[in-house]
């Protein structure tokens, strides 16, 4: 809320349709389901957050098509978002790092684009000759573009799940059934797979939003820190709307 006299608190300001709610989030168009954790499930968020589906923006479109003629839908919905009163965007896809740009230029709010983003910020954490690692849902087409959009160094370890048995199948394929412990193997075994074919890795960045259900088990198993959409728009948001620890009368 912002207050319309920095010095009378009892006088507010207006201007937005919707209040209390900093964080829009463009869903692509699926019915897969999307289980707690997953960045689609409302209940995954400890503050409110505003939804919006951008019609004909499939999985497979996005990730396998480069959303292809997709940008001003993509834009469109975020104008809806931000005319409902929304202080940032952001996406359910990491594959959309490439309109990064494009959107943030538009909408004339924050953008949060793509988990990649938080590549670089965690790279700088790690102890000298250790690296991030990327998990996608289809490494076969993340490309150098998806990268250096969000100033992702090219040469990022990339590791995807396409050899698993249920986790890109049922997520590309829109699937109405998810074997959710099929799919925490399949993740599994491309973080350990990732490990032993990269041991210089020191994180991995999820890029795919619906891993997150999966995160804290991939953790444990690897012992490396791993970051998600969740932990990105968790520390997007605390910008958006900080927490206040000042008294009434401070």
């Amino acid at each position: 809320m912002k207050y319309a006299d920095p010095d009378n608190p009892h006088v507010v300001g207006g201007g937005k349709n919707v209040y209390g709610a900093a964080l829009g989030i463009l869903m692509l168009e699926t019915h897969f389901p999307r289980i707690p954790g997953d960045v689609g499930h409302a209940a995954s968020w400890p503050f409110p957050v505003h939804y919006k589906i951008v019609s004909g923006a499939s999985a497979e479109k996005v990730v396998c098509h480069q959303a292809e003629g997709m940008l001003d839908k993509f834009i469109t919905a975020g104008q809806e978002l931000v005319t409902m009163g929304v202080d940032g965007i952001a996406t359910t896809c990491g594959f959309m790092s490439l309109f990064q740009a494009e959107m943030a230029a538009a909408l004339n709010v924050p953008v949060a684009s793509s988990s990649l983003m938080q590549v670089p910020m965690v790279q700088a954490t790690l102890t000298p000759g250790k690296r991030v690692g990327i998990l996608t849902i289809s490494a076969t087409t993340l490309t150098q573009e998806h990268l250096s959009a969000v100033n992702v160094p090219v040469d990022t370890p990339v590791m995807g799940t396409e050899q698993g048995q249920e986790f890109t199948r049922a997520i590309l394929g829109d699937e109405p059934y998810l074997d959710v412990a099929q799919s925490s193997a399949d993740i599994l075994q491309a973080g350990r797979a990732f490990c032993d074919k990269h041991p210089e890795l020191g994180a991995i960045v999820l890029e795919c939003t619906n891993m997150v259900p999966y995160a804290a088990q991939l953790q444990r198993a690897l012992g490396i820190p791993v970051y998600s959409i969740y932990s990105f728009l968790s520390w997007f948001q605390a910008g958006l709307a900080p927490r206040s620890f000042a008294p009434d009368s401070f």
